[in-house]
């Protein structure tokens, strides 16, 4: 069988995450014809974690990935950086969904992000993380009330968090906006691209057998024995392949129709000079998710900057614009000089958009698309957590270990079809928009 991809990543703009850190090494470019036992396409939070989890399920296999782009240029190193171990339903206003069910993910998520700690321990990287845990805030009655259903449910789980008023919460953030919030303290953050540039850095390490390829994208794979996975300079043999790009699946013609592509919008400010660090007060890191789940996601970065998430955008071509970054970019001005008054003359220093894919009934698109060739994506918007998850579970479930994680994935039923067009646009299109509206000051 054939599968050509129709479209390749191309993200606009580089992220306050990548460019940030300390400029790359120089690429390395897939340019001849190799034989390897195992190809992944994709160098994100699914993908590395694959990498890793063929290197302690079969350890003399040797591994090739491949990314389309620089190393955490793409969705991975655009992400929020939140590695979330609790219930946080993106389509759903106050994240809650039915309890057996969440037990379940938590289960799952914690089990990822043990995972992602021990990569974190074993490559040295400390720098790019931190457990502060994250705060759920509200900046209305409508938000204390969303919080009020969550912390309920977060009860009947006998899951721990902690109370915030209005003060308590500004002693932390240094901000008045919010009216009160709650700590969750099994949240995992990152410096995404830099946790992800580590992870490929350290899996390439001396003794590994694993071979990691930028600038490299896959435009057809042949499936046989072995498949066959072209690039515009080279081509990948192997006995397996492990696709880990998430909402580009469908670009291979894979869950057609059963994809929501779904842009976010971040900005990050300058470095805070110790000025501006002073007045703002409050803790020198923290990160916020909102209430409302279509409110701003904020967090103050260990090097002294504040990222603002919001603003999202349905966009099935799989791609954005740089109007519509811009015009996120206002968006997460206002929300900024509304939460950060006494920080007037700080400006945004990047802005960037990444793409997350959910799927209409939340569920993964996840197994085995013909023999030995597997798909791990659609992370339904948690690209860290998940990601991390389903890339461990898909070599799992090559190498037949198939324990009570791999079943309840291979059981879920698959991604539901879309509504035919215009209808799908119109429907998603009203609803982020009726859903942004209701978040208020929350956005």
């Amino acid at each position: 069988m054939l599968f050509t991809a129709s479209k390749l990543p191309a993200d606009l703009a580089g992220s306050g995450w990548y460019q940030t850190l300390p400029p790359p090494p120089a690429p390395r470019i897939l340019d001849r014809d190799i034989r390897v036992d195992w190809v992944i396409i994709g160098a994100g939070f699914a993908g590395l974690s694959a990498a890793r989890r063929i290197q302690e399920k079969s350890p003399s296999d040797t591994v090739a990935v491949l990314d389309a782009q620089p190393i955490a240029w793409g969705a991975s190193g655009r992400n929020s950086g939140f590695f979330i171990d609790l219930p946080h339903h993106l389509q759903n206003h106050d994240y809650v969904s039915d309890l057996t069910a969440d037990r379940k993910q938590i289960q799952r998520n914690r089990f990822a992000i043990s995972y992602a700690k021990s990569m974190i321990d074993e490559f040295g990287l400390q720098s790019c993380s931190s457990s502060v845990g994250r705060i759920n805030a509200a900046t209305s009655q409508a938000g204390l009330d969303a919080l009020l259903s969550y912390s309920r449910h977060l009860e009947k789980l006998g899951e721990p968090f902690t109370k915030y008023n209005e003060k308590e919460l500004k002693a932390v953030i240094g901000s008045g906006y919010y009216s009160g919030g709650i700590h969750l303290p099994g949240c995992l953050l990152v410096q995404p691209a830099g946790y992800i540039r580590g992870i490929a850095r350290g899996l390439c390490g001396e003794g590994n057998r694993t071979d990691i390829f930028e600038n490299s994208p896959v435009i057809r794979i042949e499936t046989g024995s072995p498949h066959r996975v072209r690039t515009p300079k080279g081509s990948v043999a192997a006995d397996k392949v492990i696709l880990t790009v998430n909402g580009h699946l469908e670009s291979f013609g894979l869950f057609k129709r059963r994809l929501m592509h779904i842009f976010l919008y971040a900005s990050m400010t300058r470095e805070l000079t110790v000025r501006e660090q002073r007045d703002l007060g409050g803790e020198p890191e923290w990160g916020i998710t909102p209430a409302h789940a279509m409110g701003s996601t904020i967090r103050r970065t260990r090097d002294h900057r504040i990222l603002v998430r919001n603003s999202i955008t349905y966009n099935p071509q799989r791609e954005t614009t740089r109007r519509l970054i811009s015009a996120a970019g206002k968006r997460q001005e206002a929300s900024f000089a509304a939460r950060f008054p006494m920080l007037g003359k700080v400006g945004m220093e990047y802005r960037w958009s990444g793409h997350l894919c959910l799927a209409r009934n939340s569920v993964p698109a996840f197994g085995e698309i013909e023999k030995g060739v597997y798909a791990a994506g659609c992370q339904n918007g948690l690209g860290a957590t998940q990601g991390t998850l389903s890339g461990m579970l898909i070599v799992d479930h090559a190498v037949g270990d198939h324990h009570s994680m791999v079943r309840d994935l291979l059981q879920c039923a698959p991604p539901k079809k879309l509504f035919p067009e215009p209808f799908m646009s119109l429907g998603v299109n009203t609803r982020l928009w009726w859903g942004q509206r209701r978040a208020g000051g929350e956005l």
